[in-house]
């Protein structure tokens, strides 16, 4: 497991996973629109180090994590669903039947430990400290040609809660106003934003700290859909197989990543706002120009020689298609536990993560596919989801294909179409309203007589098994074993 962002790519180069750009590539523009092409390769595209981005030192390093390969190194796992099984074996331990069947949970027992982090006194994001420093000296890019600026697109932006102190770690952009000034995109329904509120209800100026390009699980764990008032380092931790390790910052109340190259820290001060936006978002649009908070630099922490970890969005597919997939895997089992019967589930690239949400169900009941559309509607960020399909068991739905054919053989509009209204993500631009708009269910399982389906249901076409044996010997002797 990698604990700096410069072993991930020195291992990503050894294994032929990166490219070394030597030439000298511009922040403003060249290094996105590079980004962006590479991210529509097929496969995701190798990941980039610029290392001589036009006007700095500092070398810039974007879509390391934009490939299903790349993703599990990451994370260090053979697989994502490997570590959704981790995970639902932590969430339902067996009880031992004896001394033997103890000693096998001690390792589990291991894992739990390293889910709490650990505070160090010294740490390499603090070789350098600069209380006078400027985000002039970042390579910070500007990636869309009508973006308000240039904006940090990777941040993990760290707060507490001022009555509670619970912390709060999430990815939330940050437009640069100028040296010592950003806009904070503390969306409403985010945590960082529900501190914010707490923040100025009590008149108190929010302290704040910005990691960048820390170790490579803590970059995806800030972008997890966690449960309001659960740590992101927990996470960290269980993924990483160690307790993350944090030091102290130098002017704010807050403890932050050692791990991290770059550190900013500083605060929002109650009722501040200023103009932020337009930005070439990952819907693929530009999001609208909306007023925010204002974060206030105090100080600048690094390395002597840091890297700047970036992220360009845009038109899918890009980097963050596969940050998102690793999340609808490692947090499947999760949903399960409250709702047992999803078989599976996939958010197409397409679909802007919430837009398009396909859920396949062990049917059990008339209704059932209803029941699960209002269970997604009322269970944290999936309360996004605008369009939901639900298919029987039988089905693939990471094969949008398969489902497109089931649902347009399945669903009869009138019948099995529902409507509702509530929260809508902040980027939605198509609701009348902002963050608040209509929400559409499609119940494309196969209809039950309790569900007012009266007509005898078509049966799904498949040949023998033995017809079915004799085609793939065939076939392999057509294709030399190549069936793609």
């Amino acid at each position: 497991m990698y604990s700096d962002i410069n072993d991930f790519i020195a291992d990503l180069d050894k294994r032929r996973l990166l490219s070394r750009i030597r030439d000298s590539v511009s922040p403003d523009l060249e290094i996105a629109a590079v980004t962006d092409r590479v991210c529509k390769l097929q496969g995701g595209g190798p990941g980039l180090l610029f290392e001589r981005p036009t006007g700095f030192d500092m070398p810039v390093a974007t879509n390391l994590f934009g490939s299903t390969e790349r993703m599990c190194l990451a994370l260090g796992t053979s697989s994502l669903d490997a570590i959704a099984k981790e995970i639902d074996e932590m969430m339902t331990p067996k009880m031992p039947s004896g001394m033997l069947d103890a000693f096998k949970m001690l390792p589990m027992l291991d894992r739990l430990r390293d889910l709490m982090p650990k505070t160090v006194k010294d740490a390499p994001c603090q070789e350098v400290v600069k209380r006078d420093g400027s985000l002039d000296e970042l390579p910070i890019l500007k990636t869309w040609p009508e973006d308000g600026g240039r904006y940090i697109t990777l941040p993990l932006v760290i707060t507490k809660d001022p009555e509670t102190g619970v912390r709060n770690i999430g990815t939330y952009r940050m437009q640069v106003f100028d040296g010592r000034t950003t806009g904070m995109h503390w969306q409403r329904h985010k945590g960082g934003a529900q501190h914010h509120r707490v923040a100025e209800r009590l008149g108190r100026r929010l302290d704040v700290a910005v990691a960048l390009s820390p170790e490579p699980i803590l970059a995806y764990a800030a972008t997890a859909p966690m449960p309001e008032g659960l740590d992101e380092l927990l996470l960290a931790g269980f993924l990483g197989r160690r307790r993350i390790e944090l030091v102290k910052a130098v002017t704010v109340d807050l403890e932050v990543p050692a791990s991290a190259h770059i550190v900013l820290e500083g605060y929002v001060e109650p009722g501040e706002r200023r103009r932020e936006g337009p930005f070439g978002d990952h819907t693929g649009f530009y999001s609208l120009a909306e007023d925010f908070p204002v974060f206030h630099l105090t100080c600048i922490t690094m390395r002597r020689k840091p890297t700047y970890l970036t992220t360009v969005v845009g038109i899918p597919p890009q980097e963050d298609v596969y940050l998102g997939k690793a999340s609808e895997r490692i947090f499947l089992p999760m949903i399960r536990k409250t709702l047992p019967e999803i078989v599976d589930m996939h958010f197409p690239a397409e679909g802007i993560f919430h837009n398009i949400v396909l859920v396949s169900i062990d049917k059990r009941y008339p209704g059932h596919a209803r029941k699960i559309m209002s269970a997604f509607w009322g269970l944290g960020q999936l309360m996004f989801s605008k369009t939901i399909v639900v298919v029987d068991k039988d089905v693939d739905v990471q094969n949008v294909s398969e489902v497109a054919w089931i649902a347009g053989t399945h669903v009869d509009p009138q019948r099995d179409i529902q409507f509702t209204v509530g929260p809508m993500d902040d980027l939605e631009n198509a609701s009348s309203l902002p963050a608040y708009g209509s929400k559409m269910g499609i119940d494309a399982t196969r209809k039950w007589p309790g569900e007012g389906f009266t007509r005898e249901w078509p049966t799904r076409l498949a040949t023998t098994a033995a017809a079915g044996k004799k085609a793939a010997d065939v076939l392999k002797s057509i294709t030399g074993g190549r069936e793609k």
